[in-house]
């Protein structure tokens, strides 16, 4: 089956964003009193918007995080990104497969236009991703597990939700393109497949999703 679109998650997927993301968020909450370990981090908030994290600190300590608490943690993750991010290996490949195939794409992420930017910018991705394929969180009222992005992304590229492919690496990711009626592709280079049940199919390199897509 060939797609009329295919929506791409940004980080894990695109940009290798998780590991230093991840690492970043541990240990601030670490450091404001609220212990979590890497691990934590990916399997409570990898995919997530960031009112995921100060809903989950609430319910489970009932304290607020800082009102700063976003600021801070983006300018920390945005000076990472700078120095040392890199695109995920192969994602260029696919996104040139799509373009000469002619299938069109986009990104919809759980991070903000301004995450998003900083990252295509330090990998090059921003001349594969004009502003009017770019998608965030910021665009709708409830982040991923909602379906509301991806139905959001679709209607602005104006296809049906049964005619997108998404590419996810996050379980509340593929959640999301599940409720959105979507066909979802389950990226396993970081994530095991048992945590993205209800993908279509499953990779772990780039190289094979072309062919999972029809290509």
């Amino acid at each position: 089956m060939r797609y009329d679109l295919v929506i791409f998650d940004n980080d894990g997927v695109l940009v290798d964003s998780e590991p230093l993301s991840n690492r970043l968020l541990a240990g601030y909450l670490t450091e404001l009193g609220h212990p979590t370990t890497y691990e934590d981090s990916l399997r409570d908030y990898m995919g997530a918007a960031m009112h995921r994290v100060h809903d989950l600190v609430w319910e489970r300590t009932g304290e607020r995080l800082p009102e700063d608490f976003d600021d801070v943690f983006h300018a920390r993750v945005f000076a990472a990104f700078r120095a040392e991010l890199e695109p995920v290996r192969g994602a260029v490949g696919v996104l040139e497969r799509l373009a000469a195939e002619g299938v069109p794409y986009c990104v919809a992420s759980s991070g903000s236009h301004e995450r998003i930017r900083v990252g295509h910018h330090k990998t090059g991705l921003d001349a594969w991703f004009p502003e009017d394929v770019v998608f965030s969180a910021e665009d709708v009222g409830r982040g991923k597990p909602a379906p509301d992005l991806f139905l959001h992304a679709a209607a602005r590229r104006g296809v049906r939700p049964e005619r997108c492919a998404v590419v996810e690496d996050s379980r509340l990711g593929v959640q999301a393109a599940v409720a959105a009626g979507m066909d979802v592709y389950g990226f396993t280079a970081m994530t095991p497949e048992e945590r993205l049940a209800g993908a279509r199919g499953f990779f772990s390199r780039m190289d094979e999703l072309p062919g999972m897509l029809g290509l």
